[in-house]
Protein backbone atom coordinates (compact mmCIF):
# COMPACT_ATOMS: atom_id res chain seq x y z
CA UNK A 1 0.00 0.00 0.00
CA UNK A 2 1.09 3.56 -1.15
CA UNK A 3 1.73 6.22 1.64
CA UNK A 4 -0.11 9.51 0.48
CA UNK A 5 2.50 12.86 1.39
CA UNK A 6 0.37 15.93 1.75
CA UNK A 7 1.31 19.62 1.63
CA UNK A 8 -1.19 22.48 2.78
CA UNK A 9 -1.53 25.97 1.81
CA UNK A 10 -3.35 29.05 3.08
CA UNK A 11 -6.34 29.72 0.56
CA UNK A 12 -5.19 32.54 -0.74
CA UNK A 13 -4.73 34.02 -3.70
CA UNK A 14 -1.16 33.58 -4.05
CA UNK A 15 -1.46 30.20 -3.19
CA UNK A 16 -4.06 29.48 -5.96
CA UNK A 17 -1.98 29.32 -9.02
CA UNK A 18 0.59 26.99 -6.97
CA UNK A 19 -2.59 24.86 -6.02
CA UNK A 20 -3.72 24.81 -9.85
CA UNK A 21 0.08 23.70 -10.99
CA UNK A 22 0.35 21.19 -8.49
CA UNK A 23 -2.90 19.55 -9.36
CA UNK A 24 -1.53 19.80 -13.36
CA UNK A 25 1.56 17.70 -12.92
CA UNK A 26 0.08 15.32 -10.43
CA UNK A 27 -2.62 13.95 -11.98
CA UNK A 28 -3.43 11.44 -8.66
CA UNK A 29 -3.17 14.31 -6.60
CA UNK A 30 -6.56 15.01 -4.26
CA UNK A 31 -7.08 18.54 -3.30
CA UNK A 32 -9.74 19.26 -0.27
CA UNK A 33 -10.57 22.81 -0.32
CA UNK A 34 -11.45 24.69 3.11
CA UNK A 35 -12.03 28.44 4.10
CA UNK A 36 -8.97 29.20 5.35
CA UNK A 37 -6.94 26.18 3.83
CA UNK A 38 -6.01 23.54 0.60
CA UNK A 39 -4.65 20.19 1.68
CA UNK A 40 -3.54 18.03 -1.12
CA UNK A 41 -3.08 14.63 -1.32
CA UNK A 42 -1.14 12.68 -3.46
CA UNK A 43 0.04 8.71 -3.42
CA UNK A 44 3.74 8.24 -3.49
CA UNK A 45 5.12 11.45 -4.41
CA UNK A 46 4.24 14.76 -5.31
CA UNK A 47 5.97 17.05 -7.62
CA UNK A 48 5.90 20.77 -7.84
CA UNK A 49 7.50 22.39 -11.26
CA UNK A 50 8.88 26.03 -11.14
CA UNK A 51 8.33 26.45 -15.08
CA UNK A 52 4.23 24.99 -14.39
CA UNK A 53 3.66 27.44 -11.23
CA UNK A 54 5.35 30.04 -13.66
CA UNK A 55 2.91 29.44 -16.34
CA UNK A 56 -0.71 29.57 -13.93
CA UNK A 57 1.23 32.68 -12.40
CA UNK A 58 2.25 34.58 -15.08
CA UNK A 59 5.65 36.04 -14.51
CA UNK A 60 8.91 34.30 -12.77
CA UNK A 61 8.63 32.49 -9.46
CA UNK A 62 11.32 31.21 -6.91
CA UNK A 63 10.14 27.97 -5.22
CA UNK A 64 11.06 29.37 -1.95
CA UNK A 65 8.15 31.58 -2.52
CA UNK A 66 6.00 28.74 -1.74
CA UNK A 67 6.96 28.76 1.96
CA UNK A 68 5.09 32.38 1.90
CA UNK A 69 1.73 30.19 1.69
CA UNK A 70 2.93 26.70 3.18
CA UNK A 71 0.82 25.47 6.37
CA UNK A 72 2.50 22.04 6.82
CA UNK A 73 3.63 19.37 5.13
CA UNK A 74 4.21 15.26 5.19
CA UNK A 75 7.27 13.97 3.56
CA UNK A 76 10.60 13.50 2.76
CA UNK A 77 11.03 17.00 0.44
CA UNK A 78 14.02 16.78 -2.07
CA UNK A 79 14.61 20.19 -4.03
CA UNK A 80 16.45 22.26 -6.75
CA UNK A 81 16.09 25.30 -8.40
CA UNK A 82 13.17 23.48 -10.69
CA UNK A 83 11.32 21.24 -8.61
CA UNK A 84 10.27 20.25 -5.53
CA UNK A 85 9.49 16.42 -4.48
CA UNK A 86 7.90 15.26 -1.73
CA UNK A 87 7.41 11.65 -1.06
CA UNK A 88 7.84 8.75 1.46
CA UNK A 89 11.56 6.99 0.79
CA UNK A 90 13.67 7.23 -1.94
Amino acid sequence: MTRNVTITFQNTEEARPIIEAIEADNQNATAVVMPAMVKIDCPGRLIINRVTVEEKIGRDWDLQELHLSLISLAGNVDEDDDRIIIAWGS
